[in-house]
């Protein structure tokens, strides 16, 4: 199997959100195939996230994604993204595809001269935390983050 990976544009909405979809049922949310398209079409179209998925070339079938949303840190007055999602179906799992999509990722980042990447996952995702750690990514001990819900 051969794996592409590229900036999604508006006009890969629809199979990224297919992706995307999944993704949230992953994470016990209900499918909502049309919310996932809107909210990812006003993402790209807002300029508001960096969108790259990943194709098996072989069938042209989107397998995967990855989701960067900008941010900055006022200490180092850089850029920053928060590599907010990821998802390769599960089908595809353990070829390649995700750590080709965190390269990707990183690549960007490097070339937009950010200071870093952010990322979080579930607690009980060990699979990604491996995959995380093996990328240099290192688990925050120094601080506490918090969240309000609004």
């Amino acid at each position: 199997m051969k794996i592409a990976v590229f900036k999604a544009t508006i006009e890969h909405v629809e199979e990224a959100a297919v992706l995307f979809d999944n993704y949230r049922m992953f994470y016990k949310q209900p499918s909502d195939l049309a919310g996932a398209i809107a909210f990812l079409a006003g993402r790209i179209e807002n300029n508001e996230s960096i969108l790259f998925v990943a194709k098996d070339q072989t069938d042209n079938r989107a397998i995967g994604f990855t989701q960067l949303y900008p941010s900055f840190s006022s200490i180092s007055m850089r850029a920053s993204y928060i590599l907010n999602d990821l998802y390769v179906l599960e089908a595809y799992r353990g070829q390649g595809a995700a750590q080709l999509l965190l390269d990707q990722a990183k690549e960007f980042a490097r070339a937009a001269n950010a200071k870093g990447l952010e990322l979080s996952t579930a607690i009980e995702n060990e699979t990604a935390q491996r995959l995380y750690e093996r990328n240099g990514y290192k688990r925050d001990n120094e601080y506490f983050h918090y969240y309000l819900t609004i």
